[in-house]
């Protein structure tokens, strides 16, 4: 490892730590390869740089041992238990155990998905990552989503946008699957609707294709299975968002570079401000983009970890691969996703 480390660093002393190694450095590499380098070690250990009351400290130590996975596979029996529950009252006056567990299966589909772009991803980069931990909760969809516990640095900005991109694309792409499906299955509610939402321009195009005749009546009853995968297409919608550590912040982290900081503390006033012009507009008491508005305000004021090689920028593919998961975003995008005056049926 010394006689590595020396090939970038003049090293005046080290020291042995619980876990690995530090070394008090005098860089003698241009910034490129040293980035390079460390961007290499990052795969097999943790990896850190830093500028400490005038001296570089480099600090390389074992990666930690592998997560069990019971936590895992505990909170996926959880939240399958929790979206199944909700998902049993979707179907008007009566509790449906089985058109529940149908929404649980949806739902699950398409959050899994989103989680498993971003796993299948990362572990192409050989970046160490956690399986996703589901979050269940008792109320809303029965769930708040998934995420994954990435341990160690970002190698580069390619693997940056890999990771980022890759799960709102398979998000994406399984909740049109789970629309489709949905929109096919018979329904019949019975009761008052429990919520009321507008549809995207993206849920109406797969309408278009399979079942237009909905497109034609003011207000329509939507098979839950359906409805789980407007909710895919609304939580990509908002992880796409360009600030921080959402989706849409990496991505665009990895596309303009350090720059991209600059859009993440302006979309946060762009929201609020948006979402009071929504609510005055079509007169609804409140708006969720102005409670989106102050979430991605607090992630705005965390800066964006620096990928160790920041410097290489991202080819053309991904460039327009970027502008392209962008584009499906906006089209996941509807100005008043749940609605608080009950439309006129026809």
């Amino acid at each position: 490892m010394i006689e590595e480390v020396e090939k970038y660093f003049d090293v005046y002393h080290f020291e042995k730590t619980d876990r690995g190694y530090r070394f008090y450095v005098i860089p003698k590499a241009d910034e490129t390869e040293i980035r390079k380098f460390l961007s290499r070690l990052s795969y097999d250990y943790d990896v850190s740089l830093k500028y400490r009351y005038g001296e570089y400290i480099l600090e390389i130590s074992r990666a930690e041992k592998k997560e069990r996975i019971w936590l895992n596979i505990v909170l996926l029996i959880a939240t399958i238990a929790t979206t199944t529950a909700v998902g049993s009252t979707f179907y008007g006056e009566e509790i449906n155990i089985t058109g529940g567990f149908m929404f649980s299966l949806a739902i699950m589909f398409v959050l899994g998905s989103h989680e498993m772009g971003h796993y299948i991803a990362a572990k192409r980069w050989k970046m160490r990552t956690s399986l996703p931990y589901f979050i269940p909760f008792p109320s809303l969809i029965g769930t708040l989503g998934a995420v994954i516990k990435h341990r160690g640095a970002i190698p580069n900005r390619r693997a940056l946008f890999d990771v980022g991109v890759s799960g709102p694309l398979a998000g994406i792409l399984a909740s049109i699957i789970v629309v489709a499906i949905g929109l096919q299955l018979p329904f019949e509610l019975k009761g008052k609707p429990m919520i009321y939402i507008s549809t995207p321009p993206l849920f109406n195009f797969v309408v278009y294709l399979i079942k237009p005749e909905i497109l034609m009546k003011k207000f329509a009853s939507i098979h839950p299975v359906a409805f789980a995968g407007w909710v895919g297409l609304f939580v990509t919608f908002l992880n796409m968002i360009p600030v921080g550590q959402l989706d849409g912040g990496h991505v665009l982290r990895a596309m303009m570079g350090k720059k991209a900081d600059i859009v993440s503390r302006i979309v946060p006033i762009v929201l609020i401000t948006f979402g009071i012009i929504v609510s005055k507009i079509y007169n609804q008491p409140d708006s969720i983009w102005i409670f989106w508005g102050f979430i991605t305000f607090f992630f705005s004021l965390h800066g964006h970890p620096e990928p160790i090689d920041d410097e290489t920028p991202l080819d053309l593919k991904r460039m327009l691969i970027g502008l392209f998961a962008f584009l499906l975003a906006i089209l996941c995008f509807t100005p008043t996703p749940f609605l608080y005056a009950v439309p006129t049926q026809t």
